[in-house]
């Protein structure tokens, strides 16, 4: 699973019959500080996620083909949850 950052939405007027009803979503990847950690890949959302939004992805193809409902879709990430906080606990620096 994966933190990341929604950062757009993909519109598409002809698509594939397997991505009608579904939204997709551009989302940049993001360690605890909220910095990029990699490339920004599709997801396609299932929580109502929107621009701006931190949430979890599951970038794997059966996990996503489970939550969709469908063995034959071709979905190989899903956005899972809108993220409200993050909070890392570290011990102190020692020097």
């Amino acid at each position: 699973m994966k933190l990341a950052r929604v950062i757009g939405n993909v519109v598409a007027t002809r698509k594939h019959g397997s991505h009608k009803g579904h939204k997709l979503l551009i989302v940049q990847p993001v360690d605890e500080n909220g910095e990029d950690t990699a490339h920004a890949f599709l997801s396609c959302d299932t929580v109502n996620a929107g621009p701006g939004d931190l949430v979890l992805v599951q970038q794997e193809g059966n996990t996503a083909r489970e939550l969709l409902g469908t063995r034959s879709d071709p979905f190989h990430s899903v956005i899972v949850g809108i993220v409200d906080k993050v909070s890392v606990d570290r011990e102190p620096e020692k020097n």
